[in-house]
């Protein structure tokens, strides 16, 4: 892993967290390079990219320096849940459950 790749400077606590999440730099770039999402970071003048790559996506926070370079911060990826024929949600809430028993009372279907 090198600190400047893809013309941008790499933290080492970037550099650190590729290594920990298995993750690799190129797909952290790319991240940032071509995202398929983006929104402004908590943290003042930095943004968060986003892109999927299979059930995974990644994060990528980055913001520019005193210099107007850009500085990739850090680095994680989220599993993506994709809901099946075989999903239940944990629990209804009573809200759900009284919706769903008044709905096939007036449908006829309970």
């Amino acid at each position: 892993m090198q600190r400047d790749f893809g013309g941008v400077i790499w933290t080492n606590h970037a550099l650190e967290r590729l290594r920990q999440r298995n993750i690799s730099q190129g797909d952290a770039w790319a991240t940032f390079n071509s995202p398929d999402q983006s929104r402004k970071a908590s943290t003042k003048g930095a943004w968060v990219y986003y892109k999927t790559y299979g059930q995974e996506k990644l994060e990528v926070v980055a913001s520019k320096n005193d210099q107007g370079k850009w500085v990739i911060m850090t680095v994680w990826s989220r599993p993506l849940y994709q809901s099946s024929g075989n999903y239940k949600p944990k629990q209804n809430s009573t809200w759900d459950r009284l919706l769903e028993n008044l709905l096939r009372k007036v449908f006829g279907r309970g």
